[in-house]
């Protein structure tokens, strides 16, 4: 596919020498910021193409935003993290990844893309706090492309943010290495993983490898991260029984209290051969992670057509805690981020002050 060469020469601009690399005696490179771990020779990129080696220095994006708003943090999807609080949202330009699915594809394929259209809008780590502070946003999430190709700019933004007692938020799809976890964790709050598949063949077909997100996922709930996986089922690519059967017993041995969110596929940029996903299928999706021992199970992207599975009920009386529809928080029974009925406290992020556990 070729390359969108004039937004890749606008951005090399808004660049700054990053941190997350090592470098080689011959002027080459080794970036930390992915799974991906590139090695980037003089003039070259990383496969993310945001990411460059200019003389043996390692230049990053910065000062920027392709894509900018007020979401419910329930859309990102955050189910155990400040209940109907909105989020300031946003995005640059560019992945590791190259889904043919993604349904944010306008900024995370820009580059390789000429259809998608992103165009970067400068503004400052200031100016985005000024932006959370005016909307009524507790926090700001960095989404709509992968952050960890932008996580020296994202660490800038949320360490303003931290000043003004923001939280910080990745919606990501968990591409990630030791090094670019050691480095956000003192700024990111809350962590949004897509688990895709678990079959390496397909993770391959979208650009990654299915161990390193598995490594990833348990490296962040060891690392004390809030912590919520997305499963997209998509027909005929990872809905079999077996699949997610997988997948749930997966997350049941890193945490069983790990929210699970298995959402609704709808046809999307190059992906328009599978029907959507229908209720049904979420609705078996998410009885098998919950026959296979995991707490908190969510379906999503059908609201009001998935049999209660958009609400949080308490794992230990069963009682109703929080009812949604769709990102509306209709009620929300916690006390404290415990059960109003039998005391049970419940895993998440419920105040700025940080994790209720």
């Amino acid at each position: 596919m070729p390359e969108n060469l004039a937004l890749a020469e606008v951005l090399n601009r808004l660049t700054r020498e990053g941190e997350l690399y090592e470098k080689h005696p011959d002027s080459s490179l080794t970036c930390f910021a992915c799974g991906h771990r590139c090695l980037i020779r003089p003039g070259r990129l990383g496969i993310c193409k945001v990411r460059s080696n200019e003389g043996g220095k390692l230049l990053v994006p910065h000062g920027y935003v392709g894509a900018l708003q007020v979401d419910p943090i329930e859309k990102k999807p955050f189910f155990h993290a400040l209940p109907g609080s909105p989020a300031l949202s946003f995005g640059m330009l560019g992945c590791d990844y190259h889904c043919g699915y993604c349904q944010n594809w306008f900024t995370s394929q820009s580059i390789r893309d000429p259809k998608a259209g992103g165009k970067p809008r400068q503004i400052s780590a200031s100016g985005l706090v000024a932006l959370a502070r005016e909307s009524g946003a507790p926090v700001l999430a960095s989404t709509y492309n992968e952050p960890l190709i932008t996580s020296e700019w994202a660490v800038e933004v949320f360490r303003e943010g931290r000043k003004a007692g923001l939280l910080g938020a990745y919606i990501s799809n968990g591409n990630g290495t030791e090094e670019v976890l050691t480095y956000i964790r003192p700024w990111v709050d809350l962590y949004k993983v897509d688990l895709k598949s678990f079959r390496d063949p397909s993770y391959r077909a979208l650009g990654g490898q299915l161990k390193i997100v598995l490594e990833t996922i348990g490296r962040l709930k060891g690392m004390g991260y809030w912590l919520e996986i997305v499963t997209l089922i998509i027909p005929g690519f990872n809905d079999s029984d077996a699949e997610l059967r997988d997948i749930a017993q997966f997350l049941v041995s890193v945490s069983p209290e790990v929210p699970w969110h298995v959402t609704a596929f709808h046809k999307d940029y190059k992906m328009t051969d599978p029907d959507g996903t229908t209720p049904g299928t979420l609705i078996r999706a998410a009885s098998i992670g919950k026959e296979a021992g995991l707490q908190f199970v969510y379906a999503g992207n059908l609201p009001g057509r998935v049999d209660g599975w958009e609400n949080t009920r308490c794992p230990g009386c069963n009682a109703l805690l929080i009812e949604r529809a769709g990102y509306r928080i209709l009620q929300n029974r916690l006390v404290a981020g415990s059960c109003p009925d039998c005391a049970r406290s419940i895993p998440g992020v419920w105040s700025r002050a940080g994790v209720v556990c």
